[in-house]
């Protein structure tokens, strides 16, 4: 742990940097300065989005702007990954050097299973976490312990998944490093996001709340509650909230006027059908010995 790090102070410095105009020169502490803020983000120290006293969440700003300069900073180099050349090409690899893949230990406690996954430097990444091959966790994301992370799946810059989540195959859970102030996207604890799900910029998934395997989420999207009667859309500026607890599922909304209507087509529409009881935990738990 870095506690010895003036949280303020690494604040002021990180939007010293993201001052700077382009065409300047970098001072020569901004790699320290850079360094220490993805460190603390993969200690957990700070996040790129926080919860505040009435449950919503906001983005950091300055955190999102610091990790935006730590591209300034960096340089390119080759990060490729040299096989055995009897039996395997080298995994060839060109980036900036301040955004490396993080260097995990045993002693981390997450479980990364051989086969392609790549977990960037500067994120959050609990004890117990499962990564399926071949998943990303991006710069800034924080994810929560015990959660699952299948195959082809995509923790997108500075999103913010919760503990015991399940993230299933080729879901997206989008990435909101720019612009700095955008809305993130979280996914609460024990969220259970389906196969091929996309999950993007301004929305909130609740706790527990069950994304059938094809939903699509924006904060342009409107969401259709069955069990409520109503329709569940973004505030202006805001975000799009899933409830808790909510089953989401793949719909189909007629369009209401004209050509649209005369030629019958639907507009895809999430529906929440039900909220989450016992038949659902049944049908959504993960197989405690499979980690």
């Amino acid at each position: 742990m870095i506690a010895t790090v003036d949280f303020v102070a690494l604040e002021r410095r990180v939007e010293a940097l993201y001052a700077i105009p382009n065409h300047a020169p970098m001072p020569a502490d901004a790699e320290e300065a850079i360094d220490l803020l993805l460190t603390a983000l993969e200690q957990g120290q700070v996040r790129a989005a926080v919860r505040g006293d009435h449950d919503e969440w906001t983005a950091v700003p300055w955190v999102k702007r610091g990790i935006l300069a730590g591209f300034r900073v960096g340089r390119m180099i080759d990060q490729s990954v040299l096989g055995d050349a009897r039996v395997s090409r080298p995994f060839t690899f060109f980036d900036k050097h301040t955004y490396p893949t993080r260097a995990l230990t045993l002693d981390d406690g997450i479980r990364v299973v051989p086969g392609g996954s790549s977990i960037r430097r500067g994120a959050f990444v609990a004890r117990g976490v499962v990564c399926m091959p071949p998943m990303f966790i991006n710069v800034g994301a924080y994810v929560g312990a015990g959660t699952m992370i299948d195959s082809h799946a995509l923790i997108g810059s500075c999103a913010q998944v919760g503990e015991r989540v399940h993230i299933s195959a080729a879901a997206q859970i989008g990435g909101v490093l720019e612009p700095v102030n955008a809305s993130p996207v979280v996914i609460e604890d024990d969220v259970v996001v389906g196969g091929n799900c996309g999950v993007y910029e301004g929305t909130v998934v609740r706790a527990r709340a069950v994304l059938a395997a094809g939903v699509v989420l924006t904060r342009g999207t409107p969401v259709f509650d069955l069990v409520h009667e109503r329709v569940l859309r973004a505030e202006p500026g805001g975000v799009l909230q899933i409830p808790a607890g909510a089953v989401v599922v793949p719909g189909a909304r007629q369009v209401a006027h004209g050509w649209g209507r005369e030629q019958g087509l639907s507009l895809q529409t999430p529906v929440i059908v039900k909220y989450r009881d016992d038949k659902t935990d049944v049908a959504t738990a993960l197989e405690g010995w499979l980690r």
